[in-house]
């Protein structure tokens, strides 16, 4: 998940942090979605251990191919460099139903202490840096895998097709490469056999165990990245007359830029957000450098506001630079669309989340400011995500460290409800859907 920071507001709802809910009523039997949970937290435990940066997820690729394989799978391997595919074909006609998870880890050190804590390490931007998987996608992957053999040992009850999807690069390719959902639809993931339907979920930390996050309609925002170098002449500090200061040019350039949000776009339409990351520039308290290098983050929900978003940033900065007598190349790197949940399933799946979860503990968070590329696949079929709570019952959500920070925590007992959340969203669409499909087959 492309973030940094998550925040989902839950005051407006009492909510008594609790554990995994009854099973909820499905022909799945209870012995096998409780045989696949001390797998699931032994998987995850293991990725955890050995995490992969994007388009690297090469062990956690290799293990997740051989564990479909065994279960009887149709599996297609090195879509989108290190993506895996298993192809699952029930025993009575049906939907065509996607479920789909990402692998891929961050370039942070973790600080847990924990027995199958982190210590990788790998080169990132030229540097050496600690590897973590301090968004979750370990137990994302983990989970999906628990859900692939409990389907795969119910093979003959399950109407329909399944495709298990686990996606590489979901953090983003490395610079120069190309990665991540909108690769694998590339190399042609849907063309062969659309789904459907697909679905998938997202741990954080900003809820308790037991509570599931779900919003209808546009949900995360879309994310853009943005580079601003602006170019003076460099001079000595004590006579900056005889050059062109791009440091005291790029610090109005960051202050025109940040009333572009609050001036410029109608904020009644749609949230949106410009912040700065980064600024780089001069090595020495007396020389004026040449050049200021400064790098932010573009996010939105409404493709016309990112449109003018884009303008503005490029217009502000060069304007900005001509007044000072300098210059602005302005490179902004399109990531990821608006994720949106489709309303119809939304509204349709929604009972079935209340069924595994409770129905007090499906909760709205409104709108949320990271990003995913899930919504690369929720363009093509109907998609929906949702967020499900980690925070164990006897520490603060509120307060917990947040996806993508070095202590970053999961509560294990709560990896078994994603599991029965793909089992129960499978089983209830199938049911409902049927009729449009009854003899579907690939």
């Amino acid at each position: 998940m492309k973030t940094i920071t998550l925040i989902l507001s839950l005051a407006a709802t009492t909510i008594i942090p609790g554990r995994a809910q009854t099973a909820p009523e499905t022909t799945i039997p209870e012995k096998d979605l409780q045989a696949v949970a001390p797998k699931v937290v032994a998987w995850r435990r293991d990725f955890h251990q050995h995490p992969e940066l994007s388009n690297r997820e090469f062990r956690t690729s290799a293990i997740v191919a051989e564990h479909l394989k065994k279960l009887g799978m149709d599996v297609q391997q090195g879509i989108a460099h290190t993506g895996v595919v298993g192809i699952l074909k029930g025993g009575k006609p049906g939907p065509f139903i996607a479920l789909r998870a990402d692998m891929d880890a961050l370039p942070v050190t973790e600080q847990v202490d924990l027995p199958f804590a982190s210590k990788e390490t790998a080169e990132y931007r030229g540097e050496q840096v600690g590897v973590m998987h301090a968004c979750g996608h370990d137990a994302h992957t983990a989970i999906l895998m628990g859900a692939a053999e409990v389907f795969a040992k119910n093979r003959d009850k399950l109407p329909g097709t399944l495709m298990f999807i686990f996606q590489p690069a979901e953090e983003g390719a490395p610079e120069g490469e190309q990665g991540g959902a909108e690769l694998m639809l590339a190399e042609g993931l849907f063309k062969q056999h659309k789904p459907d339907a697909i679905f998938g979920l997202h741990i954080t930390s900003s809820a308790p165990s037991g509570v599931a996050l779900l919003h209808s309609g546009p949900a995360m925002a879309s994310v853009d990245s943005f580079t601003v170098t602006v170019k003076g002449q460099q001079v000595h500090g004590s006579s900056p007359w005889k050059g062109v200061d791009p440091i005291v040019t790029a610090a109005q350039i960051i202050n025109g830029i940040q009333t572009i949000v609050s001036r410029r776009v109608d904020l009644t339409k749609a949230p949106a957000v410009v912040s700065f990351g980064a600024i780089k520039g001069g090595i020495r308290s007396n020389i004026i450098p040449d050049q200021v290098e400064m790098v932010g983050t573009i996010r939105n929900f409404d493709e016309g506001i990112r449109t003018q978003i884009h303008n503005e940033i490029r217009l502000t900065a060069e304007k900005i630079a001509e007044a000072n007598h300098a210059s602005a190349d302005v490179n902004i790197r399109i990531w990821y669309p608006v994720t949106v949940n489709d309303p119809e399933l939304t509204r349709q799946m929604k009972p079935t989340l209340e069924k595994v979860f409770g129905k007090d503990k499906v909760i709205d968070p409104g709108l949320i400011t990271g990003a995913e590329d899930f919504s690369f696949f929720a363009r093509e079929v109907p998609g929906m995500y949702f967020f499900m709570g980690v925070t164990p019952p006897d520490r603060d959500y509120k307060t917990a460290p947040t996806n993508h920070s070095p202590k970053f925590y999961v509560d294990e007992s709560a990896l078994q409800n994603g599991v029965k959340a793909f089992v129960q969203l499978v089983e209830d669409y199938a049911h409902t859907n049927n009729s449009n499909n009854a003899g579907k087959t690939l």
